[in-house]
Order: C-alpha cells, then structure tokens, then sequence
C-alpha cells in the first residue's frame, strides 16, 4: 500500500498509525496542491515510523535533487512522473542505487507496452497525470503480453472504498497508490485513510 500526497504532520500521524509499506511526497512540483518543498519533505520522512518507506514523487526534476534526497536518505525511493527518459532512470539508480518508480498513463494496448519496457525497478500504472481521481481501462493490462514480463506495478488512478476490492482482484498489483480519494476538502482525512487500508488488507 502507498498512501501520497502527505503534506503535513497531521498525515504523517495518521500514515503512522495505519502502517502502509510506503508513503509519498510530492516534491517541489509547484502546480500541485499536495506539493512539498525538499527542506519540509526532510522534516516530515523524519517522522515516519520505522518500515514505512517514504517515495519522493518527481516531475521532471534535476537527476541532483533526486539523487541527493536518495543518497542522504530523506526518501527510500523515487517515483518519476514527468517525462523522464530512460537514460534519467538509469542515471538515477546508477548515482544512488536506490529503487526507482516510473509513473505511466495507460489509455492504450501501446502505453502499457511501453511502461513495462522500462529499465525503472517498479512501474506505476495511472489514468492521467496524476491525482485525476479516474481510473484507466484495466482490461488493457489482461489483453498485454508485455505485462507478462511481471515488472512489478503499482496501480494509482481512481482508487478508492468503492472500487478497491475489484482493481484488486481484476488487476493483481504490486501495490496499490492511494491519494485524491483519501481527502475531504483537499486534506487527507485519517478516517478515508483507515478504511481504504482496511479494504486492501481484507
């Protein structure tokens, strides 16, 4: 379970008290609501519980940011969401060793080809950019050879009480990625938080 998009202490005591295996943070992309800067992204990992790793998501960042929050530790992993190439995910495991997430937005049999030729550790399939609150058509991930090389997935876009228990069967993921559908009022609520997790673990 990767819970994302916290953003203030009150999330980090309601991400400690559930216990997920990894919480996100969007760092310095400015145009998102949930956006945190690297100083505040270092107070708040800090606080994590021990086990929970923290992801830095990313769009578009210098290869130095993300390899200098990886390399001091401030975050596990890196999730790439912009349009990071190849060559910027291999230089981000090569100057940190750490695991490297590559967001895709699937709309076609094509784009889940691509998301699983890529050298990143874990793929995360999403419907849009993002925090859309849509899922995609998962059927595609049925119908692909590619997803057959088993790069393991983590399945954002649109989850949520509702349709968490049917991705997860339909689907089969690594991890699932939870963020729009944990708030009210653009916050995160503990009480949204504790019950998704409930679903994914039953």
């Amino acid at each position: 379970i990767k819970l994302c998009g916290m953003s203030r202490m009150e999330d980090i005591a309601a991400v400690n008290e559930i216990r997920p295996e990894f919480c996100g943070f969007v760092i310095e992309v400015l145009k998102s609501r949930r956006n945190v800067s690297a100083v505040q992204v270092e107070r708040l990992s800090a606080a994590l519980a021990p086990g929970i790793v923290p992801v830095g998501v990313f769009v578009n960042a210098e290869v130095s940011l993300v390899a200098d929050l990886l390399n001091r530790g401030v975050i596990g992993a890196a999730q790439l969401h912009g349009q990071e190439d190849a060559s910027y995910v291999e230089a981000v495991k090569e100057q940190t060793g750490r695991p490297v997430v590559q967001a895709f937005s699937i709309r076609t049999q094509e784009d889940v080809q691509r998301a699983f030729a890529s050298p990143a550790d874990y793929i995360l399939l999403d419907q849009g950019g993002g925090g859309t609150g849509r899922t995609f058509d998962w059927s595609l991930l049925e119908r692909s050879k590619a997803a057959e090389n088993k790069t393991p997935f983590f399945l954002a876009g649109g989850l949520g009480v509702d349709n968490l228990e049917e991705a997860i069967r339909t689907t089969r993921p690594f991890a699932v990625d939870l963020s729009s559908s944990l708030e009210t009022d653009g916050r995160k609520d503990a009480g949204k938080i504790r019950e998704a997790v409930r679903i994914v673990r039953a």
